[in-house]
């Protein structure tokens, strides 16, 4: 059992100590930064899915006024390889370099996918900059290429690892377990590519001087960004600062550089001494900063009459760019979450000319989860068993992929203080017998989980000032999570004194190395971090330091990280309305329920799980990422054609909390919850659909010709 600390500031309702910056405009995000005399980048983009540059011709555009140079592989200076990112990422201190080809960007005239950066503008002002981007004409030798995603190719392959989780696991007799089933459900479901779409575009600015590279960027991890740029162009890590303090949204695609990072580098390099300024378009962010990958998922399941599961298999479908190989882990979340003494999942890979998929809120358990539970629904209305309690029969006692013991997991009661709330006992199960007016209701039940971990390896200074406060600097990142005001109560409780006391410092490479904010990792890592460095303070400096009094502390390790199966855990309900004629859905009403250890503060906590169901509500309705494959492009690449979920379509929607402190998890017993509250929200509302219509959504978006 990690040593925990006492808690008066973890726990309140501290309002966000960001937010006066942030409503009253003076927040800087990082196009926002004030610098000297900027120039504008405006990026040249590739309008062919494959092949090569044959001509770029600039003459015109670099005799305009206000254009000061024209990038391109002609005059872009060679990059070295990249660091592997996920080993950056987990802070690996024998992270080796890899062919990155995102990153190697203007080192050749090859075009790999369509939108593809092949050089930029770099003028005195945006506009000028833009327009004379518009004017350089480029040629191309297009070649053949391949952008269709569908299940019956032939050339899907097995990967190493998909997203850092085995590609492929077994125990037990799949086959044998579902040959002897009294019940089996085998089909198919299907989740489209998803673009992040954070408010805040991924943006930078950069500037090279004596001391190295600069960079004001929006990003997760300032530490991430300044150990792979740093050693594409030749420096060390000190040589690169990049500075982040605030973030304005995320969701996975600011996890690591992209593209964008190294164009903004590569311009600046053009005109030393002055500082360029990059911020990427709405619709540039869709070819340039990562998305969900489609999957498409077999699912078969086997049980017993009485419910209980004989054998799970999940084999997934998905694509990654031949650029990079990144694989939607969407069948991992099968291997730890229901009982089954067999159980089989594999992933295929099918590599086509697109752009790179990476990180979305929740990856792998958000697209694997609304397969699952859609099949655990389908299961429960074969067996006839109510699904909470089909749920409830198939609880395994201990986690059963490893073995561990779990840390914590009050799933059942998730479960079934949720059906309390939701008045679940008054459900008919029937479907599609409830109608008020002219709309069919319905209601659906999804698990959900999340990985609780930490990622190791943060660091953090203490110093008590002259003005008789603790600056406590490290690294972190918030991107709109609230991780200013969480930070500041963890270390109150940790050195016990007043938050009024703490002065935080956070989104600096310059401050100790903290890990990326992603995976639901970040506050545990970080506030493990705070707190480490401020029982150092205390025992060295007692609890009456002399002004200057320091020390720098990294992280201690969990001793139970690896003796214990560290997950969060909910359940999630969906009311759902469909128009008998028209087959409208609407979504009256959602319930989040979460087992997700200590909360360190209630407002900010729950403004992260009802964003998460409210993205999860997107999901299942609304976003969907449409390629045209003739052309190897997303069509639908801005607001006006990629639908997201808006206030018009958010009504009652409530998330709750167990609270119960997890003692395994880290010295605050807390655990993250960024991500779990998206998880299970899709299959919760198709679930609903089916209970009201009596028809079976399998693919998201949930569209109206599935109901017809």
């Amino acid at each position: 059992m990690t040593t925990q600390i006492e808690h008066g500031a973890i726990g309140s309702a501290l309002a966000r100590l960001d937010g006066p910056a942030k409503v009253t405009g003076t927040a800087p995000y990082a196009f926002e930064q004030q610098v000297d005399e900027p120039l504008y980048l405006y990026p040249l983009q590739a309008t062919i899915a494959r092949g090569r540059i044959t001509t770029i011709d600039a003459s015109t555009v670099e005799a305009m006024d206000g254009v000061v140079a024209v990038l391109s592989h002609l005059n872009a200076a060679r990059l070295a390889a990249a660091k592997d990112s996920v080993a950056v990422i987990y802070n690996d201190p024998e992270a080796r370099s890899v062919e990155d080809r995102e990153l190697a960007i203007l080192q050749s005239d090859q075009i790999a996918f369509r939108g593809q950066l092949i050089g930029g503008v770099i003028a005195e002002s945006l506009e000028v900059a833009r327009h004379a981007a518009s004017l350089v004409r480029v040629g191309y030798g297009e070649q053949p290429h391949d952008a269709e995603f569908r299940p019956d190719r032939d050339d899907f392959y097995a990967p190493e690892r998909v997203n850092a989780a085995p590609t492929d696991t077994e125990q037990g007799d799949v086959e044998a377990g579902l040959a002897s089933a009294a019940m089996t459900i085998d089909e198919s479901y299907s989740t489209p590519m998803e673009h992040n779409n954070p408010m805040e575009p991924h943006s930078t600015i950069a500037l090279w001087n004596d001391d190295g590279l600069t960079l004001y960027d929006s990003t997760q991890g300032a530490h991430v960004v300044r150990t792979i740029l740093a050693p594409m162009f030749g420096l060390e890590p000190e040589q690169v600062r990049v500075i982040s303090p605030y973030v304005g949204g995320g969701f996975g695609a600011k996890g690591m550089p992209h593209a964008h990072n190294v164009l903004a580098a590569l311009a600046a390099q053009l005109v030393p001494g002055r500082s360029v300024k990059l911020a990427l378009t709405r619709q540039q962010l869709f070819p340039l900063a990562g998305h969900r990958p489609p999957t498409i998922q077999r699912v078969r399941l086997g049980a017993e009459a009485d419910g209980r599961l004989t054998a799970i298999a999940v084999d997934v479908l998905t694509q990654t760019s031949k650029v990079k190989e990144f694989g939607e882990a969407a069948g991992a979340v099968t291997r730890m979450m229901y009982a089954a003494p067999n159980r089989r999942v594999t992933h295929r890979l099918a590599a086509l000319d697109v752009p790179v998929g990476s990180w979305m809120r929740a990856p792998g358990r958000c697209p694997g989860m609304f397969g699952l539970e859609v099949a655990m629904d389908e299961l429960a209305a074969a067996s006839g068993i109510d699904p909470i309690e089909l749920r409830i029969r198939n609880e395994p006692e201990r986690d059963p992929e490893s073995g561990k013991p779990w840390s914590s997991r009050n799933l059942v009661t998730c479960l079934r203080e949720g059906a309390r709330r939701f008045e679940w006992e008054q459900r008919d199960p029937t479907p599609g017998i409830r109608r008020h007016d002219d709309w069919l209701t319905g209601t659906g039940v999804a698990s959900a989980t999340y990985g609780a971990g930490t990622i190791p390896g943060s660091w953090t200074r203490i110093r008590y000032t002259a003005e008789e406060r603790y600056l406590v600097q490290i690294a972190a990142a918030d991107i709109g999570t609230g991780a200013w005001t969480a930070l500041t109560q963890i270390a109150a409780d940790a050195l016990d004194c007043p938050v009024e006391a703490i002065q935080l410092e956070i989104g600096d490479s310059a401050l100790p190395l903290a890990s990326v904010a992603g995976g639901s990792t970040g506050i545990s890592s970080w506030g493990s971090s705070i707190v480490s460095a401020a029982r150092a303070f205390r025992e060295r400096h007692g609890t009456d330091p002399e002004h200057g009094a320091e020390v720098e502390t990294q992280m201690e390790p969990n001793p139970d990280a690896q003796r214990f199966a560290l997950h969060s855990f909910g359940a999630q309900f969906a009311e759902v309305h469909v128009h008998a004629d028209t087959h409208e859905i609407r979504v009256p009403r959602m319930l989040g329920v979460f087992d997700v250890g200590r909360i360190v503060n209630p407002q900010t906590a729950r403004s992260q799980l009802i964003g998460g169901m409210t993205m999860g509500l997107s999901m299942a309705l609304h976003e969907e990422s449409i390629v045209d494959p003739r052309f190897g492009h997303v069509v639908n690449h801005d607001f006006a054609g990629y639908h997201i979920a808006a206030n018009a379509d958010i009504k009652q929607l409530e998330a709750i909390w167990l609270g119960e402190p997890d003692p395994h998890a880290n010295p605050m017993g807390t655990r993250g919850l960024g991500e779990i509250g998206i998880v299970g929200a899709a299959a919760a509302i198709a679930n609903a659909v089916y209970h009201a219509t009596g028809r079976r959504a399998r693919a998201l978006p949930i569209t109206l010709d599935q109901l017809l």
